[in-house]
């Protein structure tokens, strides 16, 4: 299919894949699924931006979307037991799915699979399949959510307000879908991560944190964002992303210990433990540098130099 330009610019092509599953490297381990190649909320620290050096796209990251074609999944029941991510390198509930519905066709396709399928997302349209969710037993949505100010937000993405992912975390929540909140990536002297987790613990049964990584093409522009808007944390920028010092993320680790502790709620440093937590006392997982927990699958070993 030819590119086409609709939506505000937004380039738009259909591409076959042979395979919708893929192997995982995060952390969860298991499979991952991302229905679109691109990501129209154009969230300007983006890890997944490096996915265009294999795309053979040139244009910015978040003004193009492939729509994958793939042969429809037959035997589900393969997947029995496996963990499932949706949306690891894309958001599968990007506005333009509110058309294509590539997300709600997978989950359709998983129907009587009895995995576990984590789907990560930053919008409310997730709230449209509650009713495929409902079914397929073992699901888990998780929403990034990394400030409670708008106008940061808006600086950093083009997803839906922080309000609305909220109320699409409480209705998934209420509607008996165990939730997380994913504050994701923190940016140091900016998120206020017990801020969000006070709005945040009566409706989600897992808090996750993971801290700002800068690398790549992305890392100089978070970096002149810092230096004309925060000019105060220039220092603290400086000290961690280009002298490597750990010292202010080591302390936040302290910090939200100390908050479990004080809400009554689990701590754990790379394991994600499957069920419902009690309301008002999600459990707390430091997913704080990814590179060390990547490929781990959760068993709360780390991969340390």
């Amino acid at each position: 299919m030819e590119k086409e330009k609709v939506n505000n610019e937004i380039l738009i092509k259909t591409v076959k894949t042979k395979n919708i599953m893929t192997k995982s490297t995060l952390p969860v381990g298991g499979y991952s699924v991302n229905p679109y190649i691109g990501c129209t909320h154009g969230c300007k620290y983006c890890y997944a931006s490096f996915m265009k050096r294999f795309t053979g796209h040139d244009e910015p990251w978040g003004t193009f979307l492939d729509v994958k074609c793939w042969p429809e999944i037959k035997n589900p029941e393969k997947y029995k037991g496996q963990k499932i991510v949706i949306g690891s390198v894309t958001d599968g509930y990007n506005p333009q799915e509110a058309y294509f519905k590539n997300t709600r066709h997978i989950l359709e396709q998983l129907k009587g699979s009895d995995a576990e399928i984590l789907i990560c997302t930053k919008s409310d349209l997730v709230v449209r399949d509650l009713d495929l969710l409902k079914s397929l037993g073992k699901v888990t949505v998780s929403w990034s959510i990394n400030t409670l100010d708008e106008k940061f937000r808006e600086d950093m993405d083009c997803a839906v307000s922080i309000q609305r992912r909220l109320a699409a975390m409480k209705q998934v929540y209420d509607a008996g879908i165990r939730t997380v909140c994913f504050i994701s990536p923190v940016f140091p002297g900016i998120t206020d991560f017990e801020a969000i987790f006070e709005k945040v613990k009566n409706q989600c049964d897992l808090v996750w944190l993971e801290n700002l990584n800068l690398r790549g093409s992305f890392k100089q522009s978070i970096m002149n964002y810092i230096r004309d808007n925060y000019p105060d944390l220039v220092p603290l920028y400086n000290a961690i992303y280009n002298k490597k010092d750990r010292t202010y993320f080591q302390l936040l680790e302290k910090k939200a210990e100390q908050m479990a502790k004080q809400n009554n709620c689990l701590y754990v440093d790379n394991e994600l433990p499957y069920g419902r937590s009690p309301k008002g006392h999600p459990v707390i997982v430091n997913y704080f540098y990814h590179e060390e927990v990547k490929g781990s699958e959760n068993t709360g070993r780390r991969n340390k130099k």
